[in-house]
């Protein structure tokens, strides 16, 4: 089944308001970063399994790798193949994030914050400097679509609709607390790139 670019974006912020964050929140609590997941069938948009930034437990459990670990961990006919889900990020996700998704047959990814905002108003720099430095992509300009999957932000499927604006304004203030209890935690965490 094909869905409007406006019904996708308004069950994914309903996933990321209901889901996502009561899990990111928590998290944050325990020092990890603002970042989670979520995988929902493509069929009917029913969600599968949402989860949340672990860094806390091991640097590399970022948003999207926990998502993957929940997704899989799933019993096997309990879990729908990738190629029949679709992936939602909370925020772009970092290359390592990109290359999971890839490895785990996804064949698309969504998200709603994009780099620049993971560096600006969450002060978390690192997605860009290490497309940048190891990979020499600037700008955060990998290919959106490519021959294993498509990206695409929430925004962009929203387009000009005020009522979808106005809760993505809504979720930015509420990840804007989010990051400040983050920000003022963050340093006494061992996470790497904290």
């Amino acid at each position: 089944m094909t869905h409007s670019d406006q019904a996708l974006a308004t069950r994914f912020l309903d996933v990321i308001e209901h889901d996502i964050v009561p899990l990111t929140r928590a998290g944050v609590k325990r020092g990890d970063k603002v970042f989670g997941g979520a995988i929902l069938r493509k069929s009917d948009l029913s969600l599968v399994i949402a989860a949340t930034n672990r860094e806390t437990e091991n640097p590399l459990f970022h948003g999207e790798i926990s998502t993957l670990n929940t997704f899989f961990a799933l019993p096997g006919q309990a879990r729908p193949a990738p190629e029949e889900c679709l992936f939602l990020s909370t925020h772009e996700p970092c290359s390592l994030c990109l290359s999971a998704i890839t490895w785990a047959g996804f064949d698309n990814f969504h998200y709603l914050f994009g780099y620049v905002d993971t560096r600006d108003a969450f002060n978390i720099p690192h997605d860009l400097r290490i497309l940048s430095e190891v990979f020499r992509i600037e700008n955060g300009d990998y290919a959106r679509a490519n021959a294993f999957w498509r990206s695409r932000s929430v925004e962009d499927l929203i387009g000009s609709e005020q009522g979808l604006q106005q809760r993505i304004r809504g979720l930015h203030a509420l990840y804007d607390e989010l990051s400040s209890v983050y920000q003022a935690s963050k340093g006494d965490s061992d996470i790497p790139l904290s």
